[in-house]
């Protein structure tokens, strides 16, 4: 028997209420931006991601990802281990300081690294002195991208850790095992699907940053521009067709990252 008492024309209006505001606001926007994309034919299509700029865009984008989502792994996994595994002083204030980019706003974010190692900043003259260019150059938006995706990780594992307790670890220790052979062989297998989660949700976030990026990248052309900022230099120049060529890519990315995350429990 049906524990539900609404009558099934409730149902039926809050499923259509869904489906249209999902076609509003997702399913719309995608179908413009690849029409846009597709508007001058296949080959303006790839020309327009072979353009020069575009193309640098479009790896130092994946470069970023590939350096940003390991380090904010490792770090994840320390985090979650070490809040999951231990209680200690300051426990609550490192949970708040993972936390504090889901807070703070993108620019501030990259306003603060330009504070920081900008040339009149707190360690720019430091940096200078040593010939360290950060600021308008790729260690500056990694170090944007980090800060923005590192709690993605340790937020998709910390609750997954304290779910599954600390028995089989513990087992395992009074067996003989090394605190690496536990982790290996007892706790990785136990976390998997939440690590891949988090993993995914970063890599997702890293791609497609713009607001931290867009304040420490200086926006020099086939140099510090990523693929979201590209998208808004070929729009702001009204090369319509280019912009929703990238801006495609960025979704088909996107959308690839969706599935993924939808398989991985299969």
């Amino acid at each position: 028997m049906s524990t539900i008492s609404e009558p099934p024309w409730v149902r039926r209006l809050l499923i259509g209420a869904a489906i249209a505001v999902l076609a509003l606001f997702v399913v719309a926007p995608l179908v413009v931006v690849f029409q846009g994309a597709l508007s001058s034919g296949a080959a303006s299509y790839l020309a327009a991601l072979r353009e020069p700029d575009t193309a640098a865009a479009i790896r130092l984008t994946l470069l970023v990802a590939v350096i940003v989502v390991p380090l904010n792994t490792l770090f994840g996994v320390a985090a979650a281990w070490l809040l999951a595994k231990y209680q200690f002083r300051g426990k609550s204030l490192l949970v708040t300081l993972i936390d504090l980019p889901f807070s703070v706003s993108p620019v501030i974010s990259g306003l603060i690294f330009v504070l920081l190692f900008g040339r009149q900043g707190l360690l720019g003259p430091w940096a200078a002195r040593h010939d360290l260019k950060i600021i308008f150059a790729l260690p500056g938006i990694v170090l944007a991208t980090a800060f923005v995706t590192f709690p993605f990780v340790a937020r998709e594992l910390l609750p997954v850790l304290e779910a599954q307790g600390s028995d089989e670890e513990e087992a395992a220790l009074t067996l003989g095992a090394s605190g690496w052979r536990i982790f290996w062989r007892v706790t990785l297998p136990k976390v998997r699907w939440g690590l891949l989660y988090g993993v995914i949700l970063c890599n997702a976030r890293a791609m497609g940053e713009f607001g931290a990026v867009s304040v420490v990248s200086g926006h020099i052309r086939g140099e510090t521009n990523t693929m979201p900022l590209q998208i808004e230099n070929l729009y702001n120049e009204y090369n319509f067709s280019a912009a929703f060529a990238v801006a495609s890519l960025l979704a088909l990315l996107a959308i690839v990252t969706l599935v993924a995350k939808r398989l991985v429990p299969r």
